[in-house]
C-alpha cells in the first residue's frame, strides 16, 4: 500500500482572513500617524491683518485739534499727508488730500480697526456735489480729517 502524503491540518492553527486583519492593523496605524501629523503640524495660522475689533473714534472739528498738531497740519496741507500724533492717552490720525481745485469736498471714514500688528485707517475723499451752489468753485481747498481714538501702541496703516 502506498503512503499518502496528506497532511492533517486539524493540528495547525488557522486564522481565517489573516491577511485582511494585518492590512486593517497597518491601515489603522497609518491613519493614526496621519492624524498626529495633521493635528500637530498643520495648525491654522492667524492672519495678522484679520480684524480683532472696530475702534471707537471721533472726527474732530478744527477748534478741537491740539495746537501743536494744528501747526503740523498747516505746514503739510498743500500736499497729501498722513500723520499720527499722541497726546494725553489719545491717538490722532490725520489724513490730508492736498490742494483741491475748489471747496465742497468731504472725507468719509470707511473703517478704523485693530489687528494683531497694527491699526488700520481707511478713508475716502468725496468730490463736491455738482448741484451745490454754495461751493467756492474758483478757490482751492485743502481737505483733511483728524480722527481721535484711544492710544494703542501699534503702528497705523493707512488704506
Amino acid at each position: 500500500m502506498k503512503e499518502s502524503h496528506i497532511r492533517n491540518c486539524s493540528t495547525q492553527k488557522v486564522y481565517p482572513g489573516g491577511r485582511f486583519l494585518r492590512a486593517v492593523k497597518y491601515g489603522i496605524c497609518a491613519l493614526a500617524a496621519a492624524a498626529v501629523c495633521l493635528l500637530t503640524g498643520c495648525a491654522k495660522e492667524k492672519d495678522p491683518m484679520e480684524k480683532i475689533k472696530d475702534l471707537e473714534f471721533t472726527v474732530l472739528a478744527e477748534e478741537n485739534i491740539p495746537g501743536e498738531l494744528k501747526a503740523v497740519i498747516e505746514e503739510k496741507k498743500g500736499n497729501a499727508f498722513k500723520v499720527t500724533y499722541q497726546d494725553n492717552g489719545f491717538l490722532y490720525i490725520c489724513i490730508g488730500y492736498g490742494e483741491q481745485v475748489s471747496g465742497g469736498y468731504n472725507i468719509v471714514v470707511n473703517a478704523l480697526y485693530l489687528t494683531d500688528n497694527a491699526i488700520y485707517a481707511d478713508t475716502t475723499l468725496l468730490g463736491p456735489d455738482p448741484s451745490d451752489t454754495g461751493v467756492k468753485k474758483n478757490s482751492p481747498s485743502y481737505p483733511y480729517i483728524v480722527i481721535k481714538t484711544e492710544f494703542l501702541d501699534k503702528p497705523v496703516v493707512f488704506n
